[in-house]
């Protein structure tokens, strides 16, 4: 989790760390966590911080306590999934939550599978919204979690429309491997954003896990620019792209019109962007 001006900073010298507020304490410990340091240990984050262990132990143990944060069996701390939902709970993604919620809905009804509504911060998927049933494909993903913005078909679909200096600094840096079939090849992941672009969704094979495969369309808002991303997660096994993939589009495009988005332009709709992710 990024606070401004928090994760990149410097460990403050011992006269600084005297003079600031228990609340500057508490948010230097959340700027410690992001998509790269999503654990920490509590040495790792009075190192991160520049507080004492004793300062450190405190004030962790108070963000434990209002559930911000979690202490996992391992010993490492991770972001809590009340500070997920406040994050979640912002005036824009609220809106955007309420507009969308029929649609994924929809989305449920016709598929009966996982449902998803994802947006782009930073380099991050953050997502929204999730609606499920006892049948869908399991998904480890609450309201306001992140994902790297590679690893599934929602997130490549918000990349694949982010702006340029976004995409470069997703492709230059590291690409992370999670199964066998993740793309980690900045040139084969280029091809993988310019199919998106071309067909106007993707479909995911594997990415995050082999027993699941994922199906994304982009929704737009007034000015026609993507601001997030409808997807559906269903077992591996059971994918049917010819199904899926007009349903996701259709209640995608609905959520755009929602939101003043101008009439889409035509796409060849049946040939997706499928790639082994």
């Amino acid at each position: 989790m990024r606070v401004p001006g928090l994760a990149a900073q410097a460990p403050a010298g011992p006269g600084h760390v005297r003079r600031l507020s228990p609340t500057q304490r508490a948010l230097r410990v959340l700027g410690c966590f992001s998509t790269a340091r999503p654990e920490l240990t509590l040495t790792e984050l009075s190192r991160g911080t520049g507080l004492p262990m004793s300062t450190t132990h405190r004030v962790v143990g108070e963000l434990v306590q209002w559930e911000a944060l979690v202490r996992g069996q391992n010993g490492r701390y991770h972001v809590g999934v009340r500070l997920c939902e406040v994050a979640a709970s912002s005036p824009s993604a609220a809106g955007l939550r309420e507009i969308a919620w029929p649609f994924l809905e929809d989305v449920f009804e016709a598929t009966r599978e996982t449902v998803l509504l994802a947006v782009r911060d930073g380099l991050d998927t953050v997502f929204l919204a999730r609606l499920s049933g006892r049948e869908s494909m399991p998904v480890f993903c609450y309201l306001g979690r992140r994902r790297n913005l590679t690893t599934t078909s929602a997130g490549l679909v918000l990349l694949a429309h982010s702006p340029t200096e976004v995409q470069e600094e997703v492709l230059s840096g590291p690409l992370p491997r999670f199964t066998a079939k993740t793309v980690t090849d900045p040139h084969a992941l280029r091809s993988v954003l310019a199919e998106i672009r071309r067909c106007g969704h993707s479909v995911s094979d594997g990415a995050m896990s082999l027993t699941s495969a994922s199906c994304a369309a982009p929704v737009r808002d007034g000015d026609g620019n993507v601001v997030a991303a409808l997807g559906a997660v269903v077992n591996v096994e059971d994918v049917n792209v010819r199904t899926l993939v007009p349903v996701l589009m259709a209640s995608a495009r609905g959520i755009s019109r929602a939101l003043g988005a101008p009439a889409p332009r035509r796409t060849n709709g049946g040939q997706g962007a499928r790639f082994s992710a």
